[in-house]
């Protein structure tokens, strides 16, 4: 019989330096009553992302900040696959933007990728979002969840909420990119959102396996 899900209770950290997906974590967190203090605000060190797969990322930093503070500890990696590109950035997502962390210019090198190979009309242009979520405890335990949405690259890029690549993203079945919509457009939890994005459809599976969540 395989071991239950373990549940989250206490003080957790957010493995994360990026603002953007601390904003984000925060909000998905907090109507649970998660005390959440990020790898930032402790000073902790980015661990060197050096796993094959966005989850072997996540646990790598999740892992990290659970053995330097003996809390639980909360990871992402995520990042953008577009078909075309064979699959890029992927686990390069971030690093597309450089040390500035220049998502502009990110954004116009995959379109440049794009019109390269001759992607210009919608259905050549498919993309998706993947969000690997880890909780990890000082012990060893983690808990591993995966969440994924599907969409096509627009530009130029338009919106300017969100982060990252948000602005050139148009999920399928809305009007809006990403960088268009509110925060409980994105990722929004039932019943006052419907957990959109990557990240909240993840941490939706999370929430049900460690917080006790149930959703309509």
């Amino acid at each position: 019989m395989s071991e239950a899900p373990r549940r989250l209770q206490g003080r957790l950290v957010i493995a994360t330096h990026n603002p953007g997906k601390l904003e984000e974590m925060r909000g998905l967190l907090a109507p649970y009553g998660v005390d959440a203090v990020s790898a930032g605000d402790l000073g902790l060190p980015e661990p060197e992302e050096t796993g094959g797969t966005f989850a072997e990322n996540a646990r790598l930093k999740a892992d990290a900040a659970a053995k330097a503070t003996g809390l639980p500890a909360f990871a992402d990696d995520s990042g953008l696959c577009v078909e075309a590109l064979g699959g890029a950035p992927g686990l390069y997502t971030a690093r597309w933007a450089g040390p500035e962390k220049d998502f502009m210019a990110a954004m116009a090198k995959v379109e440049e990728g794009l019109r390269e190979a001759n992607a210009d009309l919608p259905d050549l242009r498919r993309a998706y979002f993947i969000s690997a979520l880890c909780l990890s405890w000082p012990d060893g335990h983690v808990e591993e969840f995966e969440g994924v949405v599907e969409g096509t690259l627009v530009w130029p890029p338009r919106g300017p909420s969100g982060f990252g690549y948000d602005p050139m993203f148009q999920p399928d079945g809305y009007e809006k990119t990403f960088g268009e919509m509110t925060g409980a457009e994105k990722h929004g939890l039932p019943p006052l959102g419907r957990g959109l994005s990557h990240r909240a459809r993840a941490f939706m599976a999370l929430a049900q396996a460690c917080l006790g969540a149930k959703f309509d």
